[in-house]
């Protein structure tokens, strides 16, 4: 699994000049091929006022301008992290709304991490508890993708194994 950082996607604001000028900034070009080199993402976005960061915003708006739409069938699994107790969710609800417009299966599940600052011991979550819903749901975004992935194929394989009808 390749990671990647919002700096890694750096796009100016989008101020409608790229529908004239269909000048497209080298970070949402760079977004775009990751994205069809996939067929699943992991975002994990922190809160901004109980919505998504204008920086992630921007660069999903960006990127949306490219042909064909490089979120489109993608799956996504959400996640995010806080200082306060609600850990992100609300922000999570508000970013499902663009993704799921541009055509990416956002998993049902997220995960959100209150109080971050004191959540972790080295590089691990310290409550077992919360260790095990993230694994869990990490494990069940993959399995769904890897689903979609395969259902197609089986579903050749079934057709072709049909009994011929009279």
């Amino acid at each position: 699994m390749e990671v990647a950082t919002l700096r890694d996607f750096e796009v100016p604001p989008d101020d409608g000049e790229a529908d004239e000028t269909r000048v497209i900034p080298a970070g949402a070009e760079a977004l775009a091929k990751r994205l069809a080199t996939s067929d699943a993402f992991v975002l994990a976005s922190p809160e901004y006022n109980a919505s998504i960061p204008g920086a992630i915003k921007n660069l999903i708006d960006w990127t949306s301008r490219i042909r064909p739409q490089p979120f489109d069938g993608r799956h996504a699994l959400l996640l995010s992290a806080s200082i306060v107790a609600g850990g992100g969710r609300d922000g999570l609800w508000t970013l499902r709304v663009p993704l799921e417009h541009l055509g990416v299966r956002v998993f049902p599940e997220t995960f959100s991490l209150g109080a971050a600052r004191q959540a972790f011991t080295d590089d691990d979550l310290a409550d077992p508890a919360l260790r095990a819903r993230l694994e869990k749901t990490i494990r069940g975004f993959l399995a769904l993708a890897e689903a979609a992935k395969e259902y197609p194929r089986l579903k050749r394989a079934s057709a072709d194994r049909s009994p011929p009808t009279s």
